[in-house]
């Protein structure tokens, strides 16, 4: 019996494929010649590694071939698609923070943000990131769409507090994705350095981190934006004030005397700026002991209130010292998640933003 070329191919397709298919079906014979027994053929594979895959396959065809009636001689290549090169790889976007502002036209407000809120205190390690990450989360839970700008630069730890650690995208080297945590919208510095390394950088590079914090970060539709300013009354807070249409700013202190001094000058340079002041907030006002559940004022007494009636300025409310807020803190769960007298006191401090129409 004389083999042809419809013969051959025909029992080429009987030949299955570990991955599936068969050689015809699979459009892998090239060149099939069949002429006075003589068979010779090319087995074209997808690429060169599944080319050398197949070599063994190969040898098999070529015996099946052969042992076919009126075959003679049976010759079969293995080949495969040349790989074209690929195209190099473009080195990601080279997004960098800081450098000087940039002139622009209008105020850094960023498209779809109905509010920008400062929340500042006059000195540090009064809690005022604290409560900015934790009003951030009770906002959220409250169905407000809530974002949170880390704009203490030199102290970052909103990404800590908010357990949050990667670096924002940028698909060009300018526009910057933020992060989310908790329902929260989220960006800060320290997203963009190693949480060692220092931000040695004078006035005019802090302002334009915080005109690209602003304006170039896709912060989407938002009810409020929280900006945690830094401590005292520099160059950022400024910055917030003079060129950004801000809505209002919330001062946060200790009930101590020291606390209040810084405070109050806090007070005056959003007054001096023209920043409507939209309340204070008492924080470490008292500590309930968790063992025999006394009462102690471990920094004071009502200070912060009684400035607040002083001033005629609203007394958003009071805020104990507590471990759980600490340990959620330090673990990137901030407390306002659960379901403590802690995450309730943040509850009713959220209430007072939205029925004050500050969220």
């Amino acid at each position: 019996m004389a083999q042809t070329r419809e013969t051959i191919l025909d029992a080429l397709s009987k030949i299955g494929l570990p991955d599936g298919g068969d050689l015809v079906s699979r459009d892998m014979i090239r060149a099939l010649m069949v002429q006075d027994g003589k068979v010779s053929f090319i087995i074209e594979a997808p690429s060169p590694a599944i080319a050398k895959q197949m070599a063994g396959l190969r040898d098999g065809v070529q015996e099946f071939i052969g042992k076919m009636e009126g075959v003679t001689s049976v010759s079969v290549a293995l080949t495969a698609h040349s790989e074209k090169p690929s195209a190099p790889k473009s080195p990601p976007p080279n997004l960098s923070v800081g450098g000087h502002m940039k002139p622009q036209e209008g105020p850094m407000r960023p498209k779809g943000v109905a509010r920008i809120i400062g929340i500042g205190s006059g000195k540090g390690g009064v809690g005022k990131s604290t409560v900015s990450t934790n009003l951030a989360v009770a906002l959220a839970r409250q169905g407000r769409r809530v974002g949170l700008l880390d704009a203490d630069i030199y102290g970052p730890s909103v990404p800590r507090m908010m357990g949050v650690n990667k670096r924002p995208a940028s698909p060009d080297g300018k526009t910057i994705i933020p992060l989310h945590g908790h329902g929260v919208t989220l960006m800060s510095i320290g997203f963009m350095l190693p949480a060692e390394k220092a931000v040695v950088w004078r006035g005019p590079m802090l302002m334009g981190a915080l005109q690209q914090m602003l304006t170039q970060v896709e912060w989407g539709e938002l009810d409020v934006l929280l900006v945690d300013l830094p401590p005292g009354t520099g160059d950022v807070a400024m910055t917030l004030c003079q060129k950004s249409e801000v809505s209002g700013a919330i001062v946060v202190s200790t009930p101590q005397d020291v606390a209040l001094l810084d405070a109050r000058k806090a007070l005056n340079m959003f007054e001096t700026l023209k920043t409507p002041v939209l309340g204070l907030i008492e924080n470490m006002a008292t500590y309930h002991c968790p063992k025999c559940g006394h009462e102690a004022h471990i920094f004071g007494e009502g200070g912060v209130r009684a400035e607040a009636e002083k001033l005629g300025l609203p007394f958003l409310g009071a805020l104990p010292i507590d471990l759980d807020t600490r340990i959620g803190g330090d673990a990137g769960t901030p407390v306002a998640l659960g379901d403590s007298p802690m995450a309730e006191a943040y509850a009713d401090l959220a209430k007072r933003f939205i029925d004050g129409g500050m969220a």
